[in-house]
């Protein structure tokens, strides 16, 4: 006699790991925009606390220019996510 085993909860949520990615895509957003936010502050608590100094400037706008790269990056992501969708008529996000 077979013994039969319950289903996987985990496997019956996430039958995939596209559908684990389209899961978990929006958190990463939030978390990119947050982070930028941070880094963005950051940068300027150090330009302000600068006084003058030529190094401590560079590195003020060093993070300011990294953030916003990185948000450029997660930004052109999300398009390109929308555009797969289109694209390809699968839900991802």
């Amino acid at each position: 006699m077979a013994t039969i085993l319950p289903p996987d909860p985990l496997a019956t949520k996430f039958p995939s790991l596209g559908n684990l990615i389209s899961q978990i895509l929006p958190y990463v957003y939030v978390a990119a925009g947050l982070l930028l936010l941070v880094t963005l502050i950051s940068g300027g608590v150090a330009l302000m606390t600068a006084a003058g100094d030529a190094g401590k400037t560079k590195a003020g706008y060093g993070k300011i220019t990294a953030g916003l790269i990185g948000f450029l990056i997660i930004f052109v992501s999300f398009f390109a996510v929308q555009i797969v969708e289109v694209l390809l008529g699968v839900k991802i996000l």
